[in-house]
């Protein structure tokens, strides 16, 4: 529009509307940029930026923690549909109603060997009021549980990708649960977080809030360092400071795919699995292998279909590398185990032990690697290095994994995860990774924990 010429600034408001009328793409402008002025400051009231926290692994389980509950630690689970924790029994708490939008999410899964059923009960102060229910499981006993669906407050730090920038508090849909239900898992963990493909995980209640992707990055550290998770997109740089961003090393994304009813994250090796680039023979060698990720299992499972020709395979290259450092596969410190080496003759790199790379072709084009670092988990005091896959026996309680019904052909654990950068897009429907980090030089925990002044 012109400017007004002074008179007309003084002109009566109604003599001016009908002196001149507003264009439609007048009208259309100002819409436009009340819109943006809107979304702006509900992206500001939102947070916008995502969140991060350090990760910690426990030694005595395996278990990867975040401090996301009033600093007391949560385990992370890659196939739990829900957040639940311990509710203080003497303390009131607000319930959802069944009719809840968050309360049918939370009955979108069916936890494994569950025998609850239905989704709310009268409430015992308003018996007109039905009171929203959850079933929390615990996917290291198998034990499942009914619990309240309420609401908490939890905390994560903002982060630019280069450093934590202040806390950020937001209220979560949770489910209560019994102090029993916390068996197995770490000493003062106070429940799980669970990350997977639900309407009310963490990741997606992490993107409701703060107005950021439903995306998540995991970088867990090994031997017990501290690694990190990056919720809601962005970057990832890790010392030394000079180097660009680690998400510039990820994969071309790899298509995400269902197994059964599980809400997990599962990928296809549409290619097969090989050793040492051999393609190990398997009963259908044209049939795709469908590969699952656990942060709750400490190493890989694989059906007995896979698991047998992979143990062959990887036997076979072994004793063509390293004769003679095969030790007794009786050996009490090597169960549950079959393939085990004395550690003192394998040598070491920055990989791990030098030992066959074991990866799956995944649909895509990209290819899983597991390689020492990955493979061989030590044992024995140091003494005996073990090939960290197993049999995946019926009846294993590896819960929501497993996809409640046919096993998946390999379910990749903790150790298999380690030092590699993975990002899981809901939005986009894929996962992509870098692959191990270690090798160039790089070391999940190597994140700026320091908040800048």
């Amino acid at each position: 529009m012109e400017p007004r010429s002074t008179n007309e600034q003084h002109t009566h408001p109604y003599q001016l509307q009908n002196s001149k009328m507003w264009q439609p793409k007048d009208l259309i402008l100002i819409a436009v940029s009340l819109c943006v002025l809107a979304c702006t400051v509900a992206g500001d009231e939102a947070g916008g930026r995502p969140l991060m926290m350090a990760v910690s692994k426990d030694a005595a389980t395996s278990l990867y923690t975040v401090p996301i509950n009033s600093g007391r630690p949560m385990v992370l689970d890659l196939s739990g549909p829900i957040i639940w924790s311990t509710c203080d029994d003497g303390a009131s708490h607000d319930t959802l109603e069944c009719n809840d939008m968050d309360c049918m999410r939370a009955h979108r899964f069916h936890p494994p060997n569950c025998p609850h059923n239905g989704n709310g009960m009268p409430d015992a102060g308003n018996t007109h009021r039905c009171k929203c229910t959850a079933h929390p499981h615990n996917p290291v006993s198998g034990d499942t549980a009914s619990g309240d669906m309420t609401r908490v407050t939890l905390s994560a730090n903002a982060t630019d990708g280069r450093n934590p920038l202040g806390p950020v508090a937001f209220t979560a849909v949770t489910s209560c649960a019994p102090a029993s239900l916390l068996a197995g898992l770490p000493v003062g963990a106070v429940g799980v977080a669970g990350l997977g493909r639900s309407g009310i995980a963490f990741p997606a209640q992490v993107a409701r809030t703060q107005g950021v992707p439903k995306s998540f990055a995991l970088c867990l550290g090994s031997r017990q360092t501290t690694g990190v998770a990056i919720f809601g997109g962005g970057p990832l740089f890790l010392f030394p400071a000079s180097r660009p961003s680690l998400t510039e090393l990820l994969s071309s994304g790899t298509p995400l795919r269902k197994h059964g009813e599980s809400p997990g994250y599962y990928v296809s090796a549409s290619r097969g699995v090989f050793v040492d680039g051999a393609q190990v023979p398997l009963e259908d060698s044209y049939a795709p292998l469908t590969v699952g990720f656990s942060t709750t299992t400490a190493y890989a499972q694989l059906r007995r279909d896979v698991y047998r020709p992979l143990i062959d395979a990887f036997e076979q290259a072994m004793e063509e590398q390293a004769a003679g450092a095969r030790v007794p596969s009786s050996s009490p410190a090597a169960a549950p185990f079959e393939l085990c080496y004395n550690s003192s003759k394998l040598g070491q790199t920055r990989s791990g032990f030098p030992v066959p790379t074991v990866s799956f072709r995944l649909e895509g084009g990209t290819s899983w690697l597991v390689q020492g670092v990955n493979s061989m988990l030590v044992v024995n005091g140091g003494a005996t290095a073990c090939f960290a896959f197993v049999e995946m026996k019926e009846g294993d309680k590896a819960g929501y994994a497993t996809g409640g019904g046919s096993a998946p052909a390999v379910v990749l654990g903790g150790l298999q995860m380690e030092e590699n950068l993975v990002v899981f897009d809901e939005e986009k429907q894929t996962m992509a990774f870098t692959g191990q980090i270690n090798g160039r030089g790089f070391f999940c925990n190597n994140f700026n924990f320091t908040v800048p002044a």
